[in-house]
């Protein structure tokens, strides 16, 4: 379900660690996407992020693994600093390594987020439940000029802290193949959702999520994502 590793270190708790890769994107005259590294840091730190408190974790630290030279590392910093104020966890600890020895034609980045998990407070899957998309799957350019379908990490983190509510976000493979790991059913994609976005379309750094939900909390998940919300 999860991109995440989950290793219990002991019976009631387990280390989360989450990952994102990011390459060709900054500021490097072959780079395919020019954006500041600011920008690639908190993207990349949103995808490890989500996928960290998508299964319960808690995180405690960040990694950076940093190709882009070290011109680039207070920028990236930022980056994941801007994605940790949006979550209220402004004083956790990053660290990481730059290589300055050999410069790249292209940008590059690795980030790990590393967590904590009490597994007593692993959600099990509920009978009955909805599936909705929050945000728009995007991808390249498109992150930059549509931010206002990108899902906020401070919705996302709200949504997964909610009771019996299941939350994963969607990156490269698509809604379609995020999906099938919510779907009790097995009848695919709801026609509300994949008559408005196209479901097999990579949603980038992960800008849109789905989550799964008892009946009774849509007036209220639909009222906290606003028009963000995608469902019947």
């Amino acid at each position: 379900m999860s991109d995440s590793l989950i290793l219990p270190f002991s019976e009631s708790d387990s280390l989360i660690v989450s990952s994102d890769n990011s390459g060709g994107i900054g500021l490097k005259e072959k780079d395919l996407v020019h954006v500041p590294y600011e920008v690639v840091g908190y993207y990349s730190f949103r995808v490890a992020v989500m996928e960290c408190l998508g299964v319960g974790g808690r995180p405690v630290s960040v990694v950076l693994n940093n190709f882009c030279g070290d011109e680039a590392w207070e920028d990236l910093n930022r980056g994941v600093k801007k994605g940790l104020g949006e979550l209220g966890m402004e004083d956790l600890p990053i660290t990481g390594s730059t290589e300055s020895n050999m410069p790249l034609l292209q940008s590059a980045l690795g980030l790990m987020v590393i967590g904590k998990r009490v597994n007593e407070r692993v959600k099990k899957q509920q009978p009955l439940r909805k599936i909705a998309l929050i945000g728009k799957p995007l991808v390249g350019e498109e992150v930059m000029e549509q931010q206002d379908w990108v899902a906020p990490l401070s919705l996302y983190k709200s949504l997964c802290e909610m009771e019996d509510v299941q939350a994963l976000p969607v990156g490269s493979k698509g809604i379609a193949y995020e999906w099938k790991h919510l779907d009790q059913s097995g009848e695919g994609v709801s026609e509300h959702i994949s008559d408005k976005v196209d479901i097999e379309k990579s949603s980038g750094p992960s800008t849109c999520f789905l989550i799964a939900y008892p009946e009774h909390l849509e007036k209220e998940i639909k009222h906290i994502s606003g028009p963000l919300f995608i469902g019947e």
